[in-house]
């Protein structure tokens, strides 16, 4: 999803968080009446008080009463002071005061919420920051007003630090109002309940927008929530699985149809809290939102003309799925209020099963195990230790859920005192295990379960009865395991983890991780355990522990990895999988293998799965083609030549950017020989030649370990070719095998994309070719640079958007000792890179906690007018920065995160707004977010900044866009967009044109150099060579008529691809490969293709798949029949197609129609025709019937087919010649 999109996503959702919490209160616009003040003493509890003047009813702000406040008996992180609302209630701010007339206050505290006294949620500001500034003395008045309301009935404020010279004093208030709600609770322990809501038979259906909102609360990870129906059974679901909530399609009432997933989104919905969700039908897509976090998802094209004729809640009618069981509150649809109709018996809303208008909630009590020092100690049942020590039959049953991130952990451990040896049961590898240890050996081992570190509640039971012990994990569905072996325990079971030394640890030993997660449900032979007993320091003991509450955070919800990278996390920590290079793996320990690399990380490229080999002293990148093996070739009668076309693993845009990125890149060309010349030296026109770069790349006639422009070989460069005649050893046209062979350096003529082999038609002719894979190693930047002659020079630029991460990059070189080389200011929050002295670089921010700063200092100096590289990085998992090849220096966040880093004034380059000195020097690629930014041009119009730096002055074609290339200039580059389908400066600009029935475009194929041969062959010898084994097709279109043909391709032997829509304004890809056979009809499943919208269209064929892509509509796969070659192509022909003798008797008919609409970029393989036409219709091979007139119509913005059209005039075109020209050269060869 685009920036723009997320931005209108998100307001229209914050809109509909607004509308539907407004409904949940009493309609008063001021929601700040005191709570607190007047409650009677019994809504307050706490943990403990130091005397019955110093009771929780006292903690009242600015009141005397009593002591002045409370005080626990001890101060320690373990207080807490509960407050009773009386029912639910809207909680807007928190105020804290120290007790009255002492030195007792807090300086920090957490709040924690619940609607049942149990279950207690944690407030985070920004789904980060869990704890709240205090006070400074005992008597001033701290207000916090809450970023997000809280909805609860109880409130809970946990010390965590206090006035060192003196002890925990609190004295609160709460503001808000009352909340009112309809809820409802469906339960499915005895049949499935549900609400039914049927639309009226007879009333208005196509509406342009529909709106479902609710909240909900559920313990269980899965089950139905929504199901929308139309008419045929065609249906949207909203289903837990998981805890996460899917998106489904469904097809058809019956049960057997299996849905389509099409979004997911969510996580951890299963934990006893409101979740907020919104539902938002806006014509071909729904707006999707689950508590703060929204998502725009396109539906399929069937739903188009689809309106819901019923809306089933908490189950899927005649589905054997799970249904949801739990509480739903203010269930809105279109601003009906569905449980106020249910609740009043309305005849549109059916009540199904055992439903309740009240939410009943089970009580579960949860413990946290959030750090090292945490652990749990329970004693054994009287009567299972007597048991146990008295008699060897003894039995043992423990019983617990527990949920983590961590892949181990120590989750039981108790001693054999009869055996003299110890029991753990752990998590190693996500997979559950038991060991039985004994004087330094392991007696038994087991193990069971696996990827239980995936988030979810997983219960396990240890047993042993009757000399049989068993570990079972999710009741035997995780995973049984059996041994012929009891247990008899001592007197205490340790969970989580062990004291520590000093304290009453005896027994407990931990030789494995400590467990960070969280556990509940604990048993001990079949007898829960109270946790709150615990708690109150009644039963067993314990340290560092959050007892009734789940503390887990899921930090890859929504996942901040770019480009689909897979995340992956642990109890405090995220990791984004995807490294930039293979080096980057190599420095994280990896070994030979393939990887994904994401090239511009935080970049638009998307990752690429390559090979690292990692053998040798350079780490090579290797990318593979579909043809990597040696091809052996025989004479071909009637055929001059042999082509071939190499498909890459990756697409174009990663391919040039990783060869961009790289050092150094190589790829093997070899021809083995019989009488089989090659290059034709040294004089003659070549034989054969290969065509490489961007593109389709350009004609090449120079061979593998030569130079580009030589038409040589390696042993031509040599002088050793086993004849000094001839540049290569295969133009000595000898009978025995000989070879040229070597690599390709030439990065801008990689990778090979084409061959053309001449020499192979003679009689005894033989020969033997091999492309080898693209092989890079090192990792360069792009250039883009800036020289700052003074030190009050500097570059401006928008505000800098890195609120939770920020990955900087650049290079820089000076003679100077100091200066700024970033900053950019907020109201309080900064983020500033600068050069501090001439051997340390400073990364500095403040995020709202105060100033945090990271330093890396060098022996060498910095000032050496040599380059040197800067990469800093800011996540909520650590701040890091890394000079040159120097140890990297890191400060870990905080575990509980921290604020959005907040800016609101320009970014600066190369100076700063709150300091007088600046940087005197070059700064070069320079990257914010994986985005380069253009100092270049930015220089251009800035006094005292002169753009490029001496000695270097191109970006790489960093701005040059749709397969546009950057050619190198003495200042500066120029994108030419001789192979794109675009043009303007920077290739950005739609080539588009409006047709007329009448309009024909037409461009005839021809083969290398035969435009300047006089060639009187037969037409054999010229289109033998055009046989395709794939295309790849894309244009946009915008038209009203239906039927019409878009884009026809046809051949010499009555083969032809052509693109239409038919009269049921859906798309058809037609095939016809083979002239003996009936043509081959593929037919997407998009509707109302002929509706005046801009459509984009892409097609990809590889042999016989065939894959159909329509606007962000998920592809679709088809497969052909025939046998997958396109044989002897010969025109391409845009609108109406003339003289159709040659086609079928129905796309003849067709054909002759002509098009009528708009046509825009409009590209086959790597040709442009549109382009071709418009721009250069004297020096391509193109022909016009019938008027063309460039538009701006293929823009999204325009509303119609004719709107902005002007008559193509072509006065202006002698500036472009020169590039189509090169671009003829790179366009006539296919394989």
């Amino acid at each position: 999803m685009d920036l723009w999109t997320k931005g209108v996503v998100g307001i229209i959702v914050q809109a509909a968080l607004l509308l539907s919490s407004s409904y949940g209160t009493t309609g008063e616009e001021v929601c700040d009446s005191a709570l607190v003040s007047s409650l009677p003493p019994s809504s307050f509890r706490s943990s403990s008080r130091l005397s019955s003047s110093h009771a929780p009813g006292f903690a009242k702000l600015n009141r005397r009463d009593g002591a002045g406040g409370w005080s626990p008996l001890t101060s320690d992180r373990y207080q807490w002071l509960e407050v009773s609302l009386g029912e639910r209630t809207k909680i807007t701010a928190v105020a804290t005061q120290g007790r009255y007339g002492s030195s007792d206050w807090l300086t920090s505290y957490l709040l924690m919420f619940s609607d049942t006294g149990h279950n207690w949620k944690q407030y985070r500001q920004e789904d980060s920051i869990g704890s709240f500034p205090g006070n400074s003395n005992a008597d001033s008045v701290v207000q916090y007003k809450l970023q997000q309301p809280a909805i609860a009935r109880f409130l809970r404020l946990i010390p965590l630090a206090w006035n060192p010279s003196g002890r925990i004093g609190l004295r609160l208030e709460t503001y808000g109002c009352p909340y009112t709600s309809d809820v409802v609770s469906l339960d499915d322990s005895i049949s499935s309940s549900s609400l039914v809501y049927r639309l009226s038979p007879g009333g208005p259906r196509r509406t342009s927008r529909d709106v479902i909102s609710l909240k909900f609360k559920t313990l269980r990870n899965s089950g139905t929530l929504l199901h929308a129906e139309g008419e045929g059974g065609l249906g949207l679901s909203l289903e837990l699985e998981r805890g996460k909530l899917q998106l489904l399609l469904r097809q058809g009432r019956t049960s057997s149809s299996e849905p389509r997933r099409l979004a997911s989104l969510g996580s951890l919905l299963d934990d006893q809290h409101w979740h907020h969700l919104a539902v938002e039908r806006r014509g071909s897509h729904l707006n999707l939102t689950v508590d703060k976090h929204p998502e725009r998802v396109q539906i399929p094209a069937e739903f188009s003309h689809w309106d819901i004729e019923q809306l089933s809640v908490g189950a899927v009618q005649r589905s054997q799925r799970l249904n949801f069981h739990g509480c739903l509150e203010n269930l809105l649809y279109n601003d009906l209020n569905l449980i106020e109709l249910a609740k009043n018996n309305d005849q549109q809303v059916t009540v199904v099963g055992n439903v309740t208008f009240s939410c009943a909630e089970p009580v579960f009590v949860a413990v946290t195990f959030p750090g090292p020092q945490s652990f749990l100690q329970l004693p054994l049942p009287t009567a299972t230790a007597s048991s146990s020590s008295s008699s060897s039959s003894g039995g043992l049953t423990v019983g617990f859920q527990f949920r983590t991130w961590d892949k181990a952990g120590l989750l039981l451990t108790f001693a054999l005192p009869q055996e003299g040896g110890v029991v753990w049961l752990y998590l190693s590898e996500a997979r559950l295990r038991l060991q039985i240890h004994k004087a330094g050996r392991a007696l038994l081992e087991l193990s069971a379960g696996s990827a239980l570190n995936d988030g979810q509640w997983h219960s396990v039971e240890l047993n042993s009865r009757r000399g049989r012990l068993t570990v079972s994990v999710d009741q035997e569905e995780g995973g049984v395991a059996h041994a012929s072996s009891s247990v008899t325990a001592g007197s205490r079971l340790f969970f989580g983890g062990c004291p520590a030394e000093e304290e009453d640890g005896h027994g407990c030993e931990n030789p494995f991780n400590i467990f960070k997660g969280c556990m509940r449900l604990l048993s001990i032979d079949s007898r829960l355990v109270d946790l709150i007993m615990v708690q109150q320091r009644l039963l067993g003991n314990y340290s560092h522990l959050q007892i009734d509450m789940c503390g887990i955070i899921d930090r890859c919800s929504p996942s901040r990895c770019e480009h689909g990278g897979r995340c992956s996390q642990s109890w405090t920590v995220f990791h984004s999988v995807y490294e930039q290079s293979c080096e980057a793996y190599k420095h994280n320990g990896n070994t030979s293998g393939h990887f994904y690399i994401d090239v511009d990380g935080s970049g638009p490229i998307k990752p690429q799965l390559v090979y690292c080999n990692m053998t040798e002293e350079n780490t090579w990148m290797v990318i593979q083609h579909n043809n990597t093996e040696l091809t052996r070739l025989r004479p071909s009668p009637g055929g001059n030549q042999h082509s071939v076309h190499f498909d890459y693993s990756t697409e174009e845009e990663q391919l040039l950017a990783a060869i961009s990125q790289s050092e150094h890149c190589e790829q093997e060309l070899s021809y083995q020989c019989r009488k089989s010349r090659l290059l034709n030296t040294p004089e003659g026109s070549p034989f054969s030649w290969w065509l490489g770069g961007p593109g389709a790349g350009r004609v090449q006639t120079y061979w593998g370990g030569s130079q580009p422009g030589s038409q040589q070989c390696a042993c031509g460069l040599q002088g050793d070719c086993v004849d000094p005649q001839h540049y290569c050893n295969c133009d000595a046209d000898r009978m025995e095998w000989t070879e040229d062979s070597g690599m390709l350096t030439h990065k801008e003529s990689l990778p090979v994309k084409s061959l053309v082999l001449g020499d192979i038609q003679r009689p005894g002719s033989e020969a033997a070719y091999r492309v080898g894979p693209l092989s890079c190693h090192g990792d360069k930047n792009f250039w883009n640079a800036a020289f700052f002659d003074k030190e009050t020079s500097y570059l401006h630029f928008p505000t800098f958007h890195g609120e939770l991460s920020a990955d900087i990059s650049f290079l820089f070189k000076t003679t100077a000792s100091s200066g700024v080389f970033l900053e950019n200011l907020g109201i309080k929050d900064f983020i500033r890179i600068e050069l501090s002295s001439s051997t340390q670089v400073l990364f500095s921010f403040d995020v709202g906690n105060g100033p945090l700063e990271v330093r890396v200092e060098s022996s060498a100096p910095l000032n050496d007018n040599r380059w040197h590289r800067v990469r800093a990085e800011r996540n909520i998992k650590e701040a890091s920065l890394r000079l040159d090849e120097l140890p990297a220096a890191t400060q870990e966040a905080p575990a509980d995160g921290h604020f959005h880093l907040q800016l609101n004034s320009q970014l600066f380059i190369g100076g700063t707004a709150s300091r007088q000195k600046g940087f005197r020097g070059c700064i070069r690629s320079l990257q914010l977010n994986g985005v380069t930014l253009d100092l270049e041009e930015r220089a251009s119009i800035t006094p005292g900044v002169r753009p490029g730096c001496p000695g270097h002055c191109s970006s790489y074609g960093l701005f040059c866009q749709n397969q546009g290339r950057c050619v190198e200039r003495d200042a500066g580059f120029q994108c030419d967009c001789s192979l794109s389908a675009y043009t303007g400066v920077f290739c950005h600009t739609e080539v588009s044109a409006g047709f007329k029935s009448e309009t024909s475009v037409s461009y005839t194929f021809k083969e290398p150099y035969e435009l300047s041969r006089n060639s009187s062959a037969l037409p054999s010898s010229i289109y033998s060579d055009m046989t395709l084994r794939g295309e790849n097709v894309s244009l946009s279109f915008r038209t009203n008529q239906s039927p019409a043909v878009l884009f026809y391709v046809s051949s010499y032997y009555r083969e032809y691809l052509a693109l239409l829509i038919n009269k049921h304004d859906m798309l058809e890809v037609r095939y016809k490969l083979d002239g003996s056979r009936d043509v081959e009809v593929l037919r997407s499943a998009a509707k109302s293709l002929a509706d005046g919208q801009l459509h984009t269209v892409s097609i990809r064929r590889l042999t016989d798949s065939v894959s159909v892509q329509i606007d962000q509509n998920a592809r679709e796969d088809f497969n052909l029949t025939s046998d997958g070659e396109f044989s002897a192509i010969k025109s391409l022909v845009l609108g109406r197609v003339y003289g159709s003798d040659d086609l079928d008797p129905d796309l003849a008919r067709l054909a002759s129609l002509g098009f009528t609409g708009c046509l825009s970029v409009v590209r086959f393989n790597s040709i442009s025709p549109l382009k071709a036409a418009l721009l250069h219709p004297d020096t391509s091979p193109v022909s016009i019937t019938g008027p063309l007139t460039q538009s701006n119509c293929g823009s999204s913005s325009s509303a119609n087919p004719s709107e902005a059209e002007n008559t193509h005039h072509l006065s202006d075109r002698e500036e472009r010649l020169e590039m189509f020209g090169r671009e003829e050269d790179a366009l006539v060869v296919f394989g």
